[in-house]
């Protein structure tokens, strides 16, 4: 197995996000509502795997199934709905990075869970600093098992989605 890279924080990361945004906006404008930059490439100073997660939210189901068969023309391999979310999965590699699209429509809870994630964690320096050392530490010892590497950061997202979730209901009071 190949270990699992984890980065230091590259400021490329944001300009790699704003590029392949306006190329989605291009394929499909009249599609899509919003273009969001989540996982831990879009939370400035975090450590990473070199890849560019991007939620894509569509005005309808009609939508998502307009775009799909378009996507592999712009390069990218279809995963279909990977873990049952309502999130269509598309990867695609370039020169030192690689790409996640995920295609949703508005109101998904797994979209909405990564907003919050990452919001968080951008407000919460101390927590991110947390969730770097986490990474790292699990990098090293999953020895290239994805399975180790993810299920070890699934305590830590669930825990800060709730934290995110009850800051998001405080400061609405």
């Amino acid at each position: 197995m190949r270990p699992i890279r984890v980065v230091d924080y590259d400021p490329q990361w944001p300009h790699l996000f704003e590029a392949v945004r306006a190329e989605l906006l291009a394929l499909a404008a009249d599609r899509i509502l919003a273009v969001e930059h989540i996982g831990s490439t879009s939370v400035p100073g975090l450590a990473a795997k070199p890849k560019i997660d991007l939620d894509a939210v569509l005005i309808s189901q009609s939508a998502l199934a307009e775009l799909t068969p378009c996507l592999p023309a712009a390069g990218y391999i279809s995963h279909g709905d990977v873990h049952g979310e309502g999130r269509w999965t598309f990867t695609r590699d370039h020169k030192g990075y690689g790409l996640r699209l995920y295609l949703c429509t508005e109101g998904n809870v797994a979209h909405r869970d990564r907003l919050l994630f990452r919001d968080y964690l951008r407000a919460h320096p101390q927590r991110a600093a947390e969730y770097q050392a986490l990474k790292l530490h699990l990098a090293a010892e999953a020895q290239g098992d994805w399975d180790v590497y993810t299920g070890g950061k699934s305590d830590f997202v669930s825990e800060t989605i709730a934290r995110a979730t009850a800051e998001v209901a405080s400061s609405r009071g």
